[in-house]
């Protein structure tokens, strides 16, 4: 599973990879052998909860494309949550965008 830190990151069709920004929060994403699943942890001990937004462009096992998005709330000290978890993709067309701003 690849790990990144984002404040907001474009995506790189067909291209795993990872960027860096100094965030409360760490996600990382997969998908493959038929579901894909989005994780994240809240990594700044002294940051207020997080409020983030997230969009995935997935490949389904049918060939089509599928956009999943939604929103959840980080709480300090959360650790490795499942924030979103399908089936019916077998790869990622880009990387998970996560958007998060502190929850004051």
């Amino acid at each position: 599973m690849n790990w990144i830190r984002i404040a907001a990151v474009t995506a790189l069709v067909g291209c795993p990879g990872a960027a860096v920004a100094k965030e409360a929060v760490s996600c990382g994403g997969a998908a493959m052998l038929g579901g894909a699943q989005l994780n994240c942890s809240h990594v700044e001990p002294a940051a207020p909860a997080q409020f983030c937004t997230f969009s995935w462009a997935l490949h389904t096992t049918a060939g089509d494309q599928k956009i999943v998005e939604g929103t959840f709330l980080l709480p300090p000290g959360a650790s490795n949550v499942t924030i979103y978890q399908g089936s019916g993709f077998d790869s990622a067309l880009s990387n998970p965008i996560v958007i998060c701003r502190g929850n004051k």
